[in-house]
């Protein structure tokens, strides 16, 4: 099989743009991949890629993740861009009757701990 070297040079340019654009997402920190973010280093509201291959957020509670946040889908995430929360807008885990937020469950995203 033979590639021509614009072939190869438009590739190598896909792969580095790609890497930037995850680098940016989190201001330069990791991006997670699993149920948990990674602990020490996210911050809320990071972008993160579930177990399942789903886009998701770092947030408070939502799996068992000990004092880490969780990796969240964003089908499962109620945001609110009228507050915010490490420059994005804040979400957290839909659950039954609310929303999680680290071990309470609120009624309402403005009752959120917002850091």
């Amino acid at each position: 099989m033979q590639f021509s070297i614009a072939t190869m040079i438009l590739a190598l340019s896909a792969l580095s743009t790609a890497s930037v654009i995850v680098e940016r997402q989190n201001g330069g920190r990791v991006v997670p991949t699993g149920a948990c973010c990674v602990a020490n280093t996210s911050v809320k509201q990071d972008t993160c890629t579930t177990a399942a291959g789903a886009a998701g957020r770092c947030v408070p509670g939502g799996n068992a993740c000990g004092g880490s946040l969780s990796c969240v889908a964003t089908a499962n995430l109620e945001c609110d861009a009228a507050i915010i929360e490490r420059g994005k807008s804040l979400c957290r885990t839909k659950v039954a009757g609310g929303f999680i937020d680290g071990a309470n469950v609120i009624t309402s995203l403005s009752q959120a701990k917002v850091n």
